[in-house]
């Protein structure tokens, strides 16, 4: 297992304990919104996509990283995850993930979404050498 998943796995457990705190801690509102938002992957993409046009990346990250969580066979969720690491400036961790998700049955579109930010900065092979 690669270390990203090993701390998403930590901080799912870390997330499951939670509520044996709730009894000494109160919960924000912010994040009880937020927990509802992603525990079904539609309305969890709904929220990342609206973060990422409000130019929100890092959220929207957080975002698709808790639906991952709770749905950890949610593809169009992991496929806008690839998207964003690309965008995040991990283009070997976005291409990691893609690999993982080629074969899928994707639409055309939505992939074009999540691998446009990592073709977008490739440099062109040289050719004539």
């Amino acid at each position: 297992m690669n270390d990203r998943w090993t701390l998403a796995a930590l901080t799912g457990v870390g997330l499951s304990l939670a509520p044996m705190q709730a009894a000494t801690a109160q919960v924000p509102p912010a994040t009880e919104a937020l927990v509802r938002a992603t525990a079904q992957p539609a309305t969890g993409l709904a929220l990342a996509r609206r973060q990422i046009a409000a130019g929100d990346l890092t959220l929207a990250m957080a975002t698709l990283e808790r639906v991952i969580l709770a749905q950890p066979e949610a593809g169009e969720a992991r496929l806008l995850h690839a998207g964003l690491l690309c965008r995040l400036d991990d283009r070997q961790g976005s291409l990691v993930e893609l690999d993982v998700l080629r074969g899928r049955d994707f639409p055309p579109a939505l992939w074009r979404e999540a691998t446009e930010p990592c073709e977008a900065d490739r440099v062109p092979p040289r050719t004539g050498e």
